[in-house]
């Protein structure tokens, strides 16, 4: 005879599993710490190489005007908005970055919990049912 509870435990288990399980579960193989860390190191290397690619679009569309007004003085100012502009976008890109990957790690744990909480229901309930 067939436990409606079991079969209800049974059923969330296996829904979870397919939804959000396996994501959640390759998330929760890292620290926090580690897992948030990995991805600003990504981040910043995404930054970097968009940051680049677009300084040499801007550079390429412009050099024409740049080389006829080229000065000296012009070439710091250039230099100094284009590193105060990249310093800008990192650090407001990594700190939105870092918000992100703590959430979706903190949401992760929190989901095994329950997960874990659900499995170890449905292992009473067969311990139960063996006695």
């Amino acid at each position: 005879m067939l436990d409606e509870r079991r079969v209800k435990l049974m059923t969330q288990l296996a829904l979870y599993e397919q939804t959000h399980g396996k994501e959640d579960f390759k998330v929760s193989e890292y620290y926090r710490k580690d897992y948030v860390g990995m991805h600003m190191v990504f981040s910043f290397l995404w930054i970097t190489v968009g940051y680049a690619c677009l300084g040499a679009v801007v550079v390429v569309a412009g050099l024409e005007k740049l080389m006829a007004d080229l000065s000296f003085g012009l070439f710091i100012t250039l230099g100094a908005a284009a590193i105060a502009g990249y310093l800008f976008v990192l650090i407001v890109y990594l700190a939105v970055t870092n918000r992100i990957y703590n959430k979706k790690h903190k949401n992760a744990r929190q989901r095994i919990k329950r997960y874990n909480h659900t499995l170890t229901r449905l292992l009473k309930i067969y311990e139960k049912e063996n006695r």
